[in-house]
């Protein structure tokens, strides 16, 4: 069970302390005996031996490994061997044989087998529970994206309260994120913590970008400035309360962070010229040179906005540049994750103040939202207060389309429905459709590469049984046989993706389908009786 995490502290001198072995101590003296090993070194030597095995999961999720499945898909079985595996759950393996004995279709549970743990099998690249540190990484790129790991972690917070070592992870990747936030609350990627002994991976696409005020490179892979990483941060951390009612994580780390949220709220809530026209400008970012996304204007600052209520953002949650500076959905989710905030610093006792004011920010926010960007009831993607409006979305969360997953508001809200059924046509920009596959894409990729995430949204959005099944096989007929959920998908070429190994995308799917078998059971599940995961089940 604890190979995955062995053979780090044989490799890191920093993580082979003898307290952290305690931590599986009976563990190892039972596998000394299974194995017939004299001593712990042994031990320690032959779990480094299993992992000078294990292949690169960028090159394993590239092609079919263990046996398929017995559906028409033949899936195969994508997860790496337990000993390869970076973190293990026994209430995660619980809730996969339960969900591979109710799901109906064969393929469907080999979907949810492979996804479902993705995140713990191949992304928990250093946890120390002494150091209360993690670093996770977002698949097949070795940084850390706030917004990235609170959706990789999202599906397992009911089970944190029956799993101590799980919550004790989520808990330490808080800490770490905490850390990052509180001194850089403009940028949402970053380097291993220097705990971890793990090198600094360099990023091509960050060459060449100047970024004010300046970051340090060996903590930040890239600072690109977007509201849903700041909101990916209070997701987790009000996920990880609810969950455990746990208040220890609220460390001056946090505190810092939480802080340093609501001076950016405060800071790009203002407009662009001040009453005597002079400019208003806390964080710019250049681009150019090697950087993936082209400058930004007017010398990284954005488009001009004035004062609406909202909150402006130069990038949206897919990296790019946003068109607009007030991105409605990522209002949204920081609308309701400020709500949150306030809740489980008044359930703790903390903080009578910085709640006080996230309740303030989040119904000023949510009451711009309606004013400003709602006309002939469709919300519009992007807005800047002087009457522009860019309807379209983008396939990552958050998005419009994803607004009823958010808490922002009920699926059958007229001008959400209204939004949604013009998101899911020709008159949205992002929107493809081939022979094999449909969906919204984004400018990320390409205009037709839509996302099959963008299809999981479209479940969370509806109780239409029909548009559900029609997703849901839209997603699962284009995996091009590998079992897993990629990036962004052809509608022209099946073989045509990108990214097979995307750990959100993998998280977001298998929390898609629990959602069903608890919303929706008759349609996934052989006895149609709703399951929900939950301690000590």
């Amino acid at each position: 069970m604890y190979f995955g995490r062995l053979w780090r502290l044989a490799l890191d001198p920093l993580c082979g302390r003898l307290q952290y072995l305690s931590d599986f101590g009976d563990y190892l003296q039972a596998m000394k005996t299974k194995l017939g090993l004299q001593t712990i070194g042994a031990l320690v030597a032959a779990a480094v031996a299993v992992q000078a095995q294990c292949p690169d999961y960028t090159s394993f999720s590239q092609s079919p490994q263990g046996n398929p499945s017995s559906g028409p898909l033949a899936l195969p079985y994508m997860r790496p061997s337990p000993a390869c595996r970076t973190f293990n759950s026994s209430a995660v393996e619980k809730v996969i044989t339960d969900m591979k004995a109710r799901l109906m279709d064969p393929d469907l549970a080999r979907l949810f087998e492979n996804t479902f743990p993705n995140t713990l099998d191949t992304t928990v690249k250093y946890f120390n529970s002494t150091e209360n540190l993690a670093f996770i990484i977002t698949g097949d790129i070795n940084a850390q994206w706030l917004r990235d790991t609170a959706n990789q972690f999202a599906h397992y917070h009911t089970l944190l309260s029956s799993d101590k070592q799980l919550a004790t992870l989520v808990k330490a990747v808080i800490n770490n994120e905490a850390r990052y936030v509180s001194k850089y609350p403009y940028c949402g990627s970053f380097q291993p913590p220097p705990e971890s002994g793990l090198p600094p991976t360099h990023n091509d696409w960050a060459d060449g970008v100047t970024v004010n005020p300046p970051v340090h490179n060996q903590t930040v892979f890239e600072c690109k400035f977007e509201i849903d990483s700041l909101c990916g941060f209070l997701k987790l951390s009000r996920s990880y309360y609810q969950a455990t009612k746990d208040s220890s994580f609220m460390n001056d780390n946090w505190h810092a962070a939480v802080g340093q949220i609501m001076r950016v709220i405060d800071e790009q809530s203002q407009a662009t010229f001040d009453d005597d026209n002079n400019l208003v400008s806390f964080y710019n970012w250049t681009g150019g040179a090697g950087a993936l996304s082209p400058a930004v204007v007017n010398d990284g600052n954005g488009e001009p906005k004035t004062y609406t209520g909202l909150v402006g953002t130069h990038h949206r949650p897919s990296d790019d540049i946003s068109v607009f500076a007030f991105l409605t959905p990522a209002n949204a989710m920081l609308s309701v994750e400020l709500s949150n905030l306030a809740d489980i610093l008044d359930s703790a006792h903390q903080a009578k103040n910085v709640s006080q004011l996230a309740r303030k920010y989040s119904t000023r926010i949510h009451d711009a939202i309606w004013k400003t960007t709602v006309q002939n009831n469709i919300f519009a993607y992007e807005t800047n207060g002087f009457g522009g409006r860019y309807v379209m979305d983008d396939a990552n969360v958050p998005s419009l389309l994803s607004l009823p997953y958010l808490g922002f508001l009920d699926k059958k809200n007229t001008a959400y429905v209204a939004t949604r059924k013009l998101l899911l046509s020709r008159k949205n920009p992002y929107f493809a459709a081939g022979k094999k596959f449909r969906g919204i894409g984004g400018p990320h990729v390409d205009a037709w590469h839509p996302w099959p995430m963008s299809q999981i949204s479209a479940i969370f959005g509806t109780d239409n049984d029909s548009e559900i099944m029609n997703s849901l096989y839209l997603i699962t007929n284009n995996t091009n046989g590998l079992g897993l959920i990629h990036e962004s998908q052809s509608i022209y070429n099946s073989s045509d993706y990108t990214r097979s190994w995307f750990a959100w995308a993998n998280s977001y799917f298998a929390e898609m389908l629990l959602d069903l078998a608890d919303r929706k059971p008759h349609l996934i599940l052989k006895d149609g009786k709703s399951y929900v995961p939950s301690p000590g089940q």
